[in-house]
């Protein structure tokens, strides 16, 4: 892994950067619960905070409860995500790219969940009155992560 830490380090990094930049965007300049329509009847930023895990699981529990759960939880799976990088081959650099993917989505939801207690979220898709859960720069990261090595799995590739 010591040959690849600069490439986790890179995309990671730059994930998170990113990630935290339009977080600090919304936050200072789209009040919360308020939007700014983008593509009107499909695609808004709404600024939204999200106190449970992916689609607002667990959001009804303790904060101290949640917070703990999710600090394990974050933990737990940059941990397997990090142990799944140091033993992935060389060569396969679309499946590395993934994991460095996932790995700096998750740590920019958990730097929100350690600043905060939320996860600040602000893309809003939908058609008309059905929305998709709104989402941040980090659930990009981490869907597309997953969906490359999902894709890897289905083709025998990884």
């Amino acid at each position: 892994m010591k040959n690849r830490l600069p490439r986790l380090l890179l995309i990671a990094g730059m994930t998170v950067l990113v990630d935290l930049a339009a977080k600090q965007i919304v936050l200072r300049t789209i009040p919360l619960h308020e939007n700014l329509e983008v593509i009107p009847g499909f695609f808004s930023l709404t600024h939204v905070r999200n106190t449970g895990a992916a689609f607002g699981l667990f959001a009804g529990q303790a904060t101290a409860v949640r917070t703990l759960l999710f600090l394990a939880m974050s933990i737990a799976a940059l941990g397997v995500v990090l142990f799944m990088y140091a033993r992935i081959a060389d060569g396969m650099r679309w499946a590395s790219t993934a994991l460095c993917l996932i790995f700096g989505g998750a740590v920019g939801n958990l730097v929100d969940r350690l600043r905060f207690g939320e996860v600040v979220d602000f893309f809003d898709v939908y058609i008309g009155s059905a929305h998709w859960p709104a989402f941040n720069v980090a659930d990009s990261a981490i869907s597309v992560g997953v969906g490359i090595l999902f894709f890897h799995v289905l083709t025998k590739k990884m």
